[in-house]
C-alpha cells in the first residue's frame, strides 16, 4: 500500500521580492515603452489631442523628458546635497544660448556645439560655484540668484547682437542635420531628448550610489560631522555644483533643438522657481521623484493652456471661468494640495497609500 502525497502548493512570491523585481526591471520596462512610443498610433482622448506618434504629441513628450532630466540634475544639488540654488536657470540658459550661438553665429556643427556648450556650462558652474560656495544657507541662495540675474540682464541687452535680446535667437536650421529639421523628423528629436534623459539618469544615479554620493548625503544631513571625519565638504559640494550645472547645459542644448532657438525667459528667476516646484512635487532626494515631477509639471503646464482656451471652460460661470482659464492658478492649487497631502512628493505616494493595502482582499 502506497501513500500519495499532495502536490506542492504554489505560493505567491513574498511582497519584498516582488518589490525588488519591480524596482530592478521597472525602469527598464519604462525605457523600452518610451523607445517604442513613436510606433504606437493609440489615441487617448482628454490626455493628448492627437495620437501618441503624432508630431505634436511627440514634441510635448520630448519637452517633458527634457525638463524631467533638468529636474533630476537639479536634485543632485538640492535634494542630495542640500544646496538651495536660486540661479540654476543660468546654466540651463547657458546650454540653450551656447548651443544656439555656436551653431548660428560661430558656424560650428551641431554635435561639436552641443559638446562645447555642455563643457562650457560645466566650467562656468565650477567657476561661479567656487565663489558662491564660500557662503552658505540663505546667503548662498542669494549669491546664485545674483549671478542668474546678471545673466538674464545681459541676455536682454543683446550685447553685440549675440543673444537676439527680447526677440530671442532662432537657430540656423541649415546648419542642423536634416534628420532633425522639420515636423516629419520630430520623432528623431524625441529620441534625442530620451537619450539625454538616459545620460542624466546614469550620471546622477552613478554618483548617488558611489562613495561620493554617500558623502554628499552626509553633507546634506550634517556637514560638521563630515569635516570631523577629515573630508572637505567644500570640494564635494563644488563637485555636485559642477556636475549639476553640466547636466543643466545638456538639457538646455536639447531644449534649443526642440524649440528651434533660444528665448530670454529661460534665464529668469521664474525658471529656477519652476524647477524647484518640479523637484518638490516629485520628492527631493528620491531616486525617480524629481524626474516624474518635472515630467508631470511640464505636461500640465502645456495641457492646461489648452484647457483654459477650451469651450468647456468658456461655458462656465464667471467665478469659475476666471480661475480655470489661468494655468498658473491650477498648477498652484495642485502643488499646494500635493505638498499638504503628500509631503514627500510623488515618490512618497506609495508609502502614504501603504496602509490601504490591508483593506485590499488577497487573490486566491
Amino acid at each position: 500500500m502506497t501513500t500519495q502525497t499532495a502536490p506542492p502548493v504554489r505560493t505567491a512570491p513574498p511582497p519584498a521580492r516582488t518589490r525588488l523585481q519591480l524596482g530592478r526591471f521597472g525602469p527598464l520596462v519604462a525605457l523600452v515603452v518610451l523607445i517604442a512610443l513613436p510606433y504606437c498610433g493609440l489615441k487617448i482622448p482628454g490626455v493628448f489631442d492627437s495620437a501618441l506618434n503624432a508630431p505634436g504629441t511627440l514634441q510635448l513628450l520630448a519637452l517633458c523628458l527634457v525638463f524631467g532630466a533638468l529636474a533630476l540634475g537639479y536634485d543632485l544639488l538640492f535634494g542630495r546635497t542640500g544646496l538651495l540654488s536660486f540661479g540654476h536657470a543660468l546654466y540651463f540658459a547657458a546650454g540653450v544660448y551656447g548651443t544656439d550661438m555656436l551653431v548660428t553665429k560661430a558656424g560650428y556643427g551641431l554635435w561639436t556645439s552641443i559638446l562645447l556648450a555642455v563643457v562650457g556650462t560645466a566650467t562656468l558652474a565650477a567657476l561661479l560655484g567656487a565663489i558662491a560656495l564660500r557662503t552658505g544657507g540663505i546667503a548662498f541662495a542669494m549669491v546664485t540668484l545674483a549671478f542668474a540675474q546678471v545673466a538674464a540682464i545681459t541676455i536682454g541687452r543683446n550685447p553685440g547682437g549675440a543673444t537676439g535680446g527680447e526677440e530671442g535667437l532662432p537657430m540656423a536650421s541649415e546648419r542642423v542635420p536634416s534628420f532633425l529639421v522639420g515636423v516629419a523628423n520630430t520623432v528623431n528629436l524625441y529620441w534625442l531628448a530620451l537619450g539625454a534623459l538616459v545620460i542624466t539618469v546614469l550620471v546622477v544615479h552613478s554618483i548617488a550610489d558611489s562613495p561620493a554620493g554617500r558623502v554628499l548625503a552626509a553633507i546634506r544631513d550634517d556637514e560638521r560631522r563630515v569635516g570631523v571625519l577629515g573630508l572637505d565638504p567644500y570640494r564635494y559640494r563644488l563637485f555636485a555644483f559642477t556636475v549639476s550645472g553640466g547636466l543643466a547645459g545638456l538639457a538646455g542644448a536639447m531644449y534649443a533643438l526642440l524649440i528651434g532657438g533660444a528665448t530670454p525667459h529661460i534665464a529668469t528667476s521664474d525658471q529656477t522657481l519652476t524647477l524647484l516646484v518640479m523637484v518638490v512635487l516629485g520628492g527631493p532626494g528620491s531616486r525617480w521623484g524629481p524626474l516624474l515631477g518635472g515630467f508631470l509639471f511640464t505636461y500640465l503646464d502645456y495641457r492646461l493652456v489648452a484647457l483654459g482656451d477650451s469651450d468647456a471652460v468658456a461655458g462656465l460661470p464667471g467665478f469659475l471661468r476666471g480661475p480655470l482659464s489661468q494655468p498658473l492658478f491650477i498648477l498652484g492649487t495642485v502643488f499646494i494640495l500635493a505638498v499638504y497631502f503628500f509631503p514627500g512628493g510623488l515618490a512618497g505616494l506609495r508609502s502614504r497609500l501603504g496602509p490601504l493595502a490591508k483593506w485590499i482582499p488577497a487573490r486566491r
